[in-house]
């Protein structure tokens, strides 16, 4: 195998990554790994100098072809977020591919293998968990458009997706590999067998699971409005604050009728940065609570950016800022709810995105803070929620409020579900990325989190995607790209827990807990090696 075809594989594994977040089925991910394992095959059973180092460099060009092909578009809200989501996150899957490869050459087979996936999955848990959170390629996303055939993600969430498809690459391999070695038919037989086992059976528990999942009726009316502000040419000035507060109204007025039980609006409608002490006095606030009593008593929930000052005795955090006269306050991306009947909840935005809303790695890096574009106006990392908390209606509904990018993680919003959350509304404004895959992507994704939690979702984009999904993680109604439209549809609530609910990312924890064993079996194994040859050196023959 020479250079040039090893470098066609490493291209062509990007590629393959690529194809299901760009609209193809997902079951493409299923043989895309197979040009990388070929390599990793050919580097394990022809030693060379520097091979390891050879391998990197082919496995980090199959990722930069898949990140860049598939995240492009971030560059159109930032270019630092398109550095580490593009860059950073090639680097980190070629390390921890790389890893899998270095103890697939020091072990046996089936051991190097199972290193492979199980270092591969922990590296996506650690996607949701550390200070750079990038879920967004993490392998089960890939079956984000075809929701028939993963049902079985109320159990295992998406890394069950991602195990699966890991499976059946390396069987394929397997199988692919006697096949061409003409060895023995009855093992070629079992091989394909397997192979097919795997394929067919979660896709046949999957079809059973989509056949007979029958929702538990229990409607709510909604209202949802796409006010299609364009968020690079917009101005912060009161006067055109004004005039998005009137044509959110004018678009709510022009539809709603009585009977609506939630109006929806999108994420940050309103940037003037509100005092969250003094919600119930702005005019803005009393004006959308009176439409809410043009609904017959609806209840709304708006985006907003807020502020909060801490008093003496507040713990005040690291994301704080101060003013001239030394008061600490925090800036927040805010979910608002309100009532006719005047109350006000709110929710923080918790899991930021780097480079845009925060500095990560803050507590190290503190002094880049002026480099941090707030896509809301401001500057500095934003202030966040510690736990999740759902806005409670007056009539008892629980309703999970996650804002854009909070919608990527499962195991967030089930913790919203274990709560008592009956429904699951998704606010947004994925107008930054223009008419490029992006907004696409995030909308598909929350059809994942309708069938890992089985909750109705109610998604409301500034521009994008608005729509509502339901427990099987069917799209029921959806706009159209760069549309001022307004939405009219109903939805079900639940109140059953799922397997995935009640013990989240389960199949990350195991991963990390085999990664770190077979990472302390293999430098064991490594140091036992090297002192054996030592020891071996020093004896002298008689």
């Amino acid at each position: 195998m020479n250079r040039l075809v090893r470098l066609l594989l490493s291209v062509s594994a990007g590629l393959m990554l690529s194809l299901s977040w760009l609209g193809f089925p997902g079951w493409i991910l299923f043989a895309a790994f197979l040009p990388l394992l070929l390599i990793d095959d050919y580097y394990v059973n022809n030693p060379v100098r520097r091979g390891s180092f050879h391998f990197w460099c082919y496995s980090a060009v199959a990722f930069l072809t898949w990140n860049i092909m598939t995240t492009w578009w971030i560059i159109h809200a930032t270019p630092i977020g398109a550095f580490l989501a593009i860059v950073a996150n090639s680097l980190l899957m070629s390390l921890f591919f790389l890893l899998g490869h270095l103890i697939r050459t020091r072990s046996r087979k089936t051991t190097g293998y199972l290193a492979i996936a199980a270092l591969w999955l922990s590296f996506e848990m650690a996607h949701y968990h550390w200070d750079i959170e990038w879920p967004w390629l993490n392998l089960g996303n890939g079956f984000a458009n075809n929701p028939a055939l993963v049902q079985w993600y109320e159990y295992t969430g998406v890394l069950g997706g991602s195990l699966w498809i890991w499976m059946v690459n390396i069987l394929l391999y397997f199988f692919l590999k006697r096949l061409a070695a003409k060895t023995d038919i009855q093992r070629v037989m079992i091989s394909g067998a397997t192979l097919l086992m795997t394929i067919f059976l979660p896709l046949l528990v999957s079809f059973l699971l989509y056949r007979s999942y029958i929702e538990k009726p229990d409607p709510r009316k909604v209202l949802i409005i796409q006010p299609n502000i364009d968020p690079y040419s917009e101005t912060h000035s009161e006067g055109a604050l004004n005039d998005k507060l009137l044509r959110y109204i004018r678009i709510t007025e022009s539809h709603i009728h009585s009977g609506t039980d939630y109006i929806v609006g999108p994420e940050t409608v309103f940037e003037q940065d509100w005092n969250e002490a003094k919600l119930p006095d702005y005019p803005a606030i009393r004006r959308l609570q009176k439409l809410t009593k043009e609904g017959g008593n609806s209840s709304l929930i708006i985006g907003a950016s807020t502020y909060r000052f801490y008093n003496d005795m507040d713990k005040v955090p690291q994301t704080a800022r101060h003013t001239h006269d030394g008061k600490y306050y925090d800036v927040f991306n805010t979910a608002i709810f309100t009532d006719s009947a005047g109350n006000i909840q709110t929710y923080h935005k918790s899991i930021l995105v780097s480079g845009v809303e925060k500095m990560p790695f803050r507590k190290y890096l503190k002094f880049l803070d002026s480099f941090i574009i707030n896509l809301g106006g401001t500057t500095g990392s934003l202030g966040k929620q510690p736990e999740p908390e759902n806005f409670t209606a007056g009539n008892g509904d629980r309703i999970a409020p996650a804002i854009c990018y909070e919608s990527v993680f499962g195991e967030y919003l089930a913790r919203f579900v274990r709560k008592g959350a009956h429904a699951i509304f998704i606010i947004t404004n994925d107008g930054w990325w223009k008419n490029t895959p992006g907004y696409r992507q995030h909308f598909s994704f929350a059809r994942l989190r309708a069938i890992e939690t089985r909750r109705s979702i109610v998604r409301s984009a500034n521009t994008g995607i608005s729509g509502i999904i339901n427990q099987r993680g069917d799209v029921v109604l959806s706009s159209r790209w760069w549309v001022e439209d307004a939405l009219e549809g109903s939805f079900n609530l639940n109140n059953q827990i799922t397997f995935y609910v009640r013990y989240g990312d389960y199949i990350g924890r195991i991963s990390v807990l085999i990664s770190v064993l077979l990472l302390i079996k293999s430098i064991t194994e490594r140091i036992l090696k090297t002192k054996n040859r030592t020891n071996s050196n020093c004896v002298k023959p008689r």
